[in-house]
């Protein structure tokens, strides 16, 4: 199997995540149950099926977050400099608007566009590593052709 890189941030949310669906989430749904049993008739009874359905999704998460967290390669980037790689935070702007952006490139499972954390398989992440303060870079988006300079490169 591939471990799947992650930072140190990323790594502690999903185990955050996975013992709040053990602790939590898991013992409320299975009394949930509990008590829809208790009105009768489960052919008909959607409290029943509702919690069913969702005892179904949280043991999938919980099922993917184990998987997840067992092939997870945590990679510290604090202390790192130079080019660009994993856990890297840059600053670009993009050379035909001038609105800058910063990214954090991260692994996939706590990659979050809103957050400014960029999967590192993205078109955009995989061309930025390697790349050094100022240098160019040329990205196919669905969009068409963007173009962006690095200004920053900082491994918080």
């Amino acid at each position: 199997m591939e471990k799947i890189p992650m930072t140190p941030t990323g790594f502690t949310a999903l185990e955050t995540e996975l013992k709040h669906l053990k602790t939590v989430e898991r013992p409320t749904i299975i009394q949930a149950i509990a008590e829809a049993r208790e009105l009768g008739d489960l052919s008909e009874n959607a409290e029943y099926h509702s919690a069913r359905e969702k005892q179904s999704f949280i043991e999938g998460r919980i099922k993917e977050l184990e998987g997840v967290i067992s092939l997870a390669d945590v990679i510290n980037a604090a202390g790192l400099s130079g080019s660009i790689k994993f856990g890297a935070t840059v600053t670009l702007v993009d050379e035909d608007t001038d609105e800058e952006k910063v990214w954090q490139i991260v692994g996939e499972y706590e990659a979050n566009i809103e957050k400014g954390l960029l999967n590192i398989k993205s078109p955009l992440a995989r061309a930025l590593i390697g790349k050094e303060d100022g240098d160019s870079v040329e990205v196919r988006t669905p969009g068409g052709l963007r173009s962006y300079e690095v200004l920053k490169i900082e491994y918080i």
